[in-house]
């Protein structure tokens, strides 16, 4: 009975993170649920003149201006597809403000400890940080973790 009650102990002492599970395309992507700060359905998104490729423009959210970024072209994957299931991902960072992400589809919650994220040094072939800060590991599914500041990070990476 004293090893269950060490073997309960430890694992309330990792720590756990929740991911809100999204999909791209045909991949899973967790976004840190402590930067979301709401979840909308896809509206209309009025375009800003000379603004980067893959900021999309801006909606009228509640009263607030938000710019909306789509991930896809951020990443260079092909154009985003509307569709019943779209969302507008809306992150606060707080130096920034708030900013609208696309994404396909929301699919649920995960919690992750630190034992189930693999977070080798992911570069891309040239070399430059990517997007990806960590696989997580959920059962059997693997899900990039975004970094998202490297996603918001205003260089031109499209």
């Amino acid at each position: 009975m004293a090893l269950n009650q060490i073997e309960t102990v430890e694992s309330r002492d990792k720590k756990v993170t929740q991911y809100i599970v999204v999909q791209i395309g045909s991949e899973k992507y967790g976004i840190d649920i402590s930067y979301v700060d709401n979840i909308v359905r896809m509206q209309k998104i009025t375009r800003v003149p000379k603004a980067q490729p893959y900021f999309k423009g801006i909606i009228n959210l509640r009263g607030e201006i938000v710019p909306v970024m789509s991930i896809r072209k951020k990443m260079g994957l092909e154009e985003d597809v509307e569709t019943g299931a779209s969302r507008i991902i809306i992150l606060k960072i707080e130096e920034k403000g708030s900013l609208g992400v696309m994404v396909d589809s929301v699919n649920e919650v995960v919690n992750l400890t630190e034992d189930q994220i693999e977070t080798n040094n992911i570069t891309s072939s040239y070399g430059r940080e990517t997007f990806i800060n960590g696989i997580g590991k959920n059962g059997d599914q693997l899900i990039s973790l975004f970094e998202i500041n490297a996603i918001i990070d205003e260089k031109d990476n499209a």
